[in-house]
């Protein structure tokens, strides 16, 4: 059964509305990405137990548990196995729409711009895409990547052409994916990719990149976003806004100092990476570390528009809640 197919049930809605018990440890979900940077530092830094005791509760502390993919993450949420959920922001609107708003965004956490790589030569363009042609997506439909294809078809030659690459787009992660586009014999000969695999992509000389998320908006989209249910929130006002000051710093320390950000982050996530290809990249006009959750709302609008949730975001309030709508400007 499929992430969305499970969210359709009425038990997970339910789920979601119980009332959950206060304690002393906070259990966040996480991915080892780039654009989830600010939750490997606040974890590292113990940043969280910080504002918390600031906050007025020294004795709250945070348990991070890594996820291989925003899938298992929200399952976790979903089960009652951890109270913050940090994955793409794709995942989030499935969520939020289909728990009827009790799963609500806590924050931005960061993004980075998403590049579409191929080693066919002959591709330059969406245009160039023949039926011979595959690309893979991390998951097909509800991917930020897949989202972000539909998005970028739309805007090149409007609604009806959405879909036109839906036959040619296949489901694979991104380590397969990378090894796919480096493999001349496979038939996987494009990925919408991400850090830090697209890194490594484009090292090799027959890869090149045919657009990226830049392209389609004005400026950087936070695509990772940390998000909570109603009822947890509701009760628990000190960890909501611990987590969203330890959040503010952990951004400041990442534009204070990108150097030392760039070396925690290979130490924590274990990629085999160039110090300075991740330095150029936290600086990238892309990249965004922010609780401003900019941008969000027309994704998760566009997500509606074209049938992939059943419910349409009039404004951030909806999807946010109210403690950082301060720094969102509608």
């Amino acid at each position: 059964m499929t992430f969305v197919t499970r969210l359709a049930a009425a038990a997970v809605a339910a789920a979601l509305l119980a009332s959950p018990v206060a304690a002393k440890e906070v259990r966040f979900a996480k991915q080892l990405q780039v654009n989830n940077l600010p939750s490997m530092l606040v974890e590292h830094e113990k940043l969280f137990e910080k504002h918390a005791a600031a906050l007025g509760e020294p004795d709250l502390t945070a348990s991070w548990l890594t996820f291989a993919n925003g899938g298992a993450a929200v399952d976790a949420m979903i089960s009652g196995n951890v109270e913050f959920v940090s994955v793409g922001l794709t995942n989030f609107g499935v969520i939020w729409a289909r728990t009827g708003g009790k799963v609500k965004g806590v924050a931005g956490v960061g993004g980075v711009a998403l590049p579409l790589l191929t080693r066919n030569p002959d591709v330059k363009t969406l245009d160039d895409f023949k039926s011979s042609d595959r690309i893979a997506v991390p998951t097909v439909k509800v991917s930020n990547q897949a989202v972000m294809l539909s998005m970028a078809l739309d805007k090149l030659h409007g609604p009806k052409a959405r879909n036109r690459l839906d036959e040619q787009t296949v489901q694979l992660g991104h380590s397969d994916a990378l090894q796919a586009l480096l493999n001349p014999q496979h038939e996987v000969n494009t990925h919408f990719s991400t850090p830090p695999y697209s890194i490594i992509a484009m090292k090799d000389w027959r890869v090149h990149k045919v657009m990226d998320t830049n392209d389609l908006f004005p400026e950087p989209l936070n695509s990772n976003v940390m998000f909570s249910t109603a009822a947890y929130h509701d009760a628990n006002p000190v960890a909501v806004q611990a987590i969203i000051a330890a959040l503010n710093e952990a951004n400041e320390m990442i534009a204070n100092d990108p150097e030392r950000a760039a070396d925690l982050y290979l130490q924590i996530s274990g990629d085999k990476l160039d110090k300075q290809d991740v330095v150029a990249l936290l600086k990238d006009r892309g990249t965004i570390f922010s609780t401003k959750p900019q941008g969000t709302l027309q994704v998760v609008q566009y997500m509606a528009d074209t049938g992939l949730i059943p419910k349409r975001p009039q404004s951030y309030a909806d999807m946010f809640f109210p403690e950082i709508l301060a720094a969102q400007t509608n």
